[in-house]
């Protein structure tokens, strides 16, 4: 995966090298990204910020913001396991978020469940001749120790062509419009679980009336069974709570 994200997001000539005055402290450290790309970022930025030191002596950089480090933490155990073959979802500033817990630092948890749109979804070795299903479900409604609304149905995209798993950008037909992830309070983590599934040549697939209606106790199994979708050809979760907690 690409670790340009470690950019940062302040707007500047240079993204990667805002100005003295814009740039922040805050750096996000994805585990999956080499370590020489963190060496790398880390002499860019003190580059970038040796003349401001120079030029303002003992004076703090920053003095009304407060300096730290933002850090992914990655899932481990069983709920690593469910990720596999490569599966990339992608959010504004974070990256793949992929196999890892939503951090706080830039509000990503808050911006994740009322800001941030649909995530671009990448996975480069689709095949350009076959079609796809896409699926993001939470399977822990309304919470993990009391899953009885398992699975709520985030996001469904039927006939999606290989060629845009390859870029990211899915289009596909959409039977249901994606919903952000919306953790309740108090409900400690959710899983959001997004599966991929290859589409049987020829099959049609839809939802019945009766899932039409609701997105919530979805029989997943059912669905996948139905429309001989088989086991997912791969798969990833991120996990979030509510942004208070």
């Amino acid at each position: 995966m690409s670790c340009s994200f470690l950019c940062c997001p302040t707007p500047s000539s240079n993204p990667c090298i805002p100005p003295i005055s814009t740039v922040t402290t805050e750096l996000l450290l994805h585990p999956r990204c080499p370590r020489g790309s963190m060496g790398l970022l880390a002499a860019v930025l003190l580059a970038a910020l040796l003349p401001g030191i120079a030029a303002r002596g003992a004076q703090a950089l920053w003095p009304d913001e407060p300096s730290h480090i933002c850090s992914f933490q990655s899932l481990s155990g069983k709920d690593s396991e469910f990720c596999r073959g490569n599966l990339e979802v992608i959010y504004p500033e974070l990256g793949d978020v992929g196999c890892t817990y939503i951090p706080t630092c830039h509000e990503s948890r808050w911006r994740i469940s009322r800001e941030w749109g649909s995530p671009q979804v990448l996975y480069p070795q689709a095949k350009k001749s076959k079609k796809y299903v896409v699926m993001l479900v939470d399977p822990d409604a309304p919470s993990r120790a009391n899953p009885r609304s398992r699975f709520w149905r985030h996001w469904l995209l039927t006939d999606v062509p290989g060629a845009e798993l390859r870029t990211g950008e899915l289009k596909g037909r959409v039977l249901t419009e994606y919903a952000r992830p919306t953790p309740p309070p108090r409900s400690g983590y959710h899983r959001y679980q997004l599966r991929l599934y290859e589409q049987p040549e020829g099959e049609h697939v839809i939802l019945g009336p009766e899932e039409r209606i609701s997105v919530g106790s979805w029989s997943l199994e059912n669905f996948v069974e139905r429309f001989r979708l088989g086991s997912p050809v791969a798969s990833t979760q991120f996990l979030t709570k509510h942004h208070e907690d």
